[in-house]
């Protein structure tokens, strides 16, 4: 079935009637509480964004997607939509069972009828889907560490859309969109997508879009899960209406979309164009690297720069929309305007400011020149990402147990709380266990369940400008990861490694716990029946054999100056 950006888009929700009944009935079923990422998907699903598919993804549609882009009947789909549930849940469920799916406060949103349930070959979803195995790229971390280990499958029947009180008047459905594509006879609408705050490159970029496909522009861009590290949404859209009247009047509109990105360089770029066909769209810019992750585990780009384009090319009369490709956009010093970096007139000067440069700018509080951004998104951004000595931070110690961590934390502490400022507080392993995880053994799940309570309240306290200091075990590189995701979405996040062999570790063993280990009488103990996975690349890691507290505390303060969070 063809839809032009006239026609409705068939949507997965029953009458409001029909809700209030299903509401009530399902107040009985198994209840899945829905992690961000599948309540984005779920949005999706429900509203037609999806469309065609009608629920979570079989095993026989998963399987098709993973492997040729295509579910069982042969349509275009290049990213998995499953349910991916916890081994607990997953034993309590089986095929022919309806299921109440719920958002975080309990609200239920849809129901679920399964007719799969599988566990995947995660390893095999992560190499043909992301072209890689590497835990370096996002979505790949996702998969092995945080997704659920047993993925469901089957329709869904929508009861209602999630709540979201931002931005209520910037957020429509693909059947909203249509309807004022329709209202104001746009027939041609060429749609930029973005995680990114919107500069003069991006401005030049869209209109020149605009202008090559004789269309109208929707700047539709991503405000659901993104990579971590990515500036707020929030700040993204004040950026967003900062500069809409920079845009030629009714000619233009901002609309956001509550994708879970992947981060799947070319495939991803396929999908967002089914997505924004199934949004009315006629057109869609697709830049270079487009939904690329970054640097693989090698420091090598992951994907191909025009990788993207190639693809949606390939298969964009399939999917119904047009795309309009480009290149990336250089301001030409003496020309003073942006051209593309293959129109470039030979002998000019190209100015040019990367991601990395710009957030260093702002964060040593320089200047950012007027050529590269518009005084009003440099405004938006000073306001969120202060320079670094006013921003919140957390410096997170790990190491064996009897390594010094706790000794250090509590003299980095003491020097900080002498620097005034901001307020410091110190989140010990020991004294967390007693007022936070009381109720937490020692096994790897309440281990796991332990620093990610330590992340969370330090995340806050960043969050709020203060400084917070962890000193956990925290043996495990997956978690660890984590936390610094959770924290690095507020300021940054300084691991320090207490590398004290274990050999020293026993022999200042003032508890006896080191012994106990050894006589089997302490079960799942680091470093000895239980793994610990040194870091790899921490911000600094610290020798304490032969050297004292005061001078690894002074290593900490060092480091924390040399990346401009504290002046002396």
């Amino acid at each position: 079935m063809t839809i032009s950006n006239l026609t409705p888009i068939p949507e997965l929700y029953v009458s409001p009637e029909s809700a209030q009944k299903l509401k009530i009935e399902a107040g009985n079923l198994p209840s899945w509480d829905l992690t961000p990422r599948q309540i984005c998907d779920l949005e999706l699903l429900m509203n037609g964004g999806f469309h065609p598919l009608k629920g979570f993804q079989s095993e026989a549609d998963y399987n098709g997607v993973v492997e040729t882009m295509r579910t069982a009947d042969g349509t275009l789909w290049p990213i998995p939509v499953t349910l991916d549930v916890n081994q607990a849940f997953a034993d309590k469920v089986e095929p022919g069972q309806d299921i109440a799916l719920r958002d975080q406060e309990g609200v239920i949103l849809a129901i679920l009828s399964i007719t799969d349930k599988w566990t995947p070959n995660k390893a095999n979803e992560a190499e043909k889907v992301f072209g890689a195995d590497d835990l370096a790229h996002p979505a790949v971390n996702y998969l092995h560490n945080v997704a659920g280990p047993v993925y469901l499958g089957g329709p869904v029947t929508g009861i209602q859309q999630p709540i979201h009180y931002d931005f209520r008047g910037r957020r429509d459905t693909p059947n909203e969109l249509r309807a004022y594509f329709r209202k104001l006879g746009w027939k041609r609408i060429v749609a930029f997508q973005t995680r990114n705050p919107l500069h003069r490159a991006h401005q030049e970029l869209t209109f020149r879009a605009a202008k090559e496909a004789q269309a109208n522009l929707l700047i539709h861009p991503v405000v659901g899960m993104t990579k971590p590290g990515d500036v707020d949404h929030f700040t993204r859209v004040r950026c967003y209406e900062a500069v809409l009247d920079k845009y030629p009047a009714a000619t233009t509109h901002l609309s956001l979309l509550n994708l879970a990105m992947r981060m799947g360089g070319p495939r991803e770029a396929v999908w967002h164009a089914i997505i924004r066909k199934n949004h009315g769209l006629t057109h869609f810019i697709v830049g270079r690297d487009h939904a690329g992750p970054g640097k693989n585990s090698q420091g090598k780009d992951f994907y191909d720069p025009y990788a993207a384009q190639e693809l949606v090319a390939k298969h964009q009369d399939e999917i119904g929309i047009e795309m309009v490709d480009f290149k990336q956009m250089v301001y030409v010093q003496e020309k003073a305007q942006y051209y593309p970096v293959d129109e470039v007139p030979e002998g000019s000067t190209v100015l040019d400011i990367s991601g990395t440069e710009l957030r260093r700018r702002l964060r040593e509080g320089l200047d950012i020149p007027d050529w590269f951004s518009f005084p009003e998104v440099v405004t938006q951004l000073r306001r969120t990402s202060p320079p670094r000595d006013k921003q919140g931070f957390t410096v997170f110690f790990t190491g064996l147990s009897g390594s010094g961590k706790s000794t250090i934390a509590n003299a980095l502490m003491v020097k900080l709380m002498e620097m005034g400022g901001r307020p410091v507080t110190l989140l010990d392993g020991d004294v967390v266990r007693k007022h936070l995880s009381s109720e937490l053994g020692f096994s790897k799940e309440h281990r796991d369940i332990n620093i990610r309570r330590i992340g969370y309240v330090a995340s806050e306290i960043t969050k709020n400008g203060g400084i917070a200091i962890c000193a956990p075990i925290a043996p495990y590189t997956a978690t660890r990861r984590a936390v610094r995701e959770m924290i690095e979405a507020f300021g940054a996040f300084v691991e320090v490694h207490v590398a004290t062999s274990i050999d020293e570790c026993e022999r200042r063993d003032r508890k006896g716990l080191y012994k106990l280990a050894r006589e089997g009488k302490i079960k799942e103990f680091t470093g000895i029946s239980d793994p610990y996975e040194a870091p790899e690349n921490p911000e600094l890691r610290v020798e304490t054999e032969g050297s004292d507290v005061d001078s690894c505390a002074h290593q900490v303060l060092l480091k924390l100056e040399q990346m401009g969070l504290i002046r002396a």
